[in-house]
């Protein structure tokens, strides 16, 4: 499986009703999670919980770098 599907089949898995964007480029990650499941939690609890999910795949060395944008819904823009 691409990492790109990998990631995305994590992610959905997780938070079925998420917007979920996810962009590779060689082992560097994009992550975009809008999900209402982040209602009342820090942004580093968020990060926390999505780094849970690909913890193995940076441990590996398959996924070296990851920037997270993890938000609810009312912490969207239209350009989300």
């Amino acid at each position: 499986m691409q990492l790109k599907d990998e990631l995305t089949t994590r992610l959905k898995n997780k938070f079925p009703k998420a917007r979920i964007s996810v962009e590779v480029q060689g082992s560097s990650a994009f992550l975009g999670v809008i999900s209402d499941d982040f209602l009342g939690h820090s942004q580093v609890q968020r990060q926390q919980t999505v780094y849970g999910l690909i913890s193995d795949l940076i441990q590996t060395g398959e996924l070296h770098a990851v920037t997270i944008h993890a938000k609810t819904l009312a912490e969207t823009t239209d350009s989300d």
